[in-house]
């Protein structure tokens, strides 16, 4: 009974430092810091590229994209543009984020292309106002 006590004694006590670790404690200056993601979009980085140019690209590519929201063609459907044309996106009501965008406002997209036959749409994962 004393050796199983004593051998619980000894890997709490080594456990302890991991969990110290995990918990908080020192930070190194020095040390890389690891990334972590607070929230909005995770998934494969979409570049930024123009709608004359994300018109072009393959079905399901990632794409961030920057301009204007013109306006509202369905329930989630809404009219972007940027300098090289128009595009339409599809915007779930929980992408929002609380946020409130008008037609004279800049944003971010990001998102996902959803290529058809006739047509093109980005299906929306992130939107951000920029200034």
């Amino acid at each position: 009974m004393k050796k199983s006590a004593a051998l619980l004694a000894i890997t709490a006590l080594m456990a302890t430092p991991v969990l110290a670790v995990q918990q908080g404690g020192f930070v190194d200056p020095n040390a890389a810091a690891p990334h972590t993601q607070q929230g909005g979009f995770s998934g494969p980085d979409g570049s930024l590229v123009t709608v004359k140019q994300a018109l072009d690209m393959k079905d399901d590519a990632w794409v961030t994209l920057r301009g204007t929201i013109e306006k509202r063609v369905g329930d989630e459907d809404y009219q972007f543009r940027d300098a090289t044309g128009t595009l339409q996106v599809e915007i779930d009501h929980k992408r929002w984020d609380g946020q409130t965008i008008g037609p004279q406002d800049k944003v971010e997209l990001q998102g996902k292309l959803d290529k058809d036959f006739n047509s093109v749409e980005l299906d929306v994962k992130q939107v951000r106002k920029i200034p």
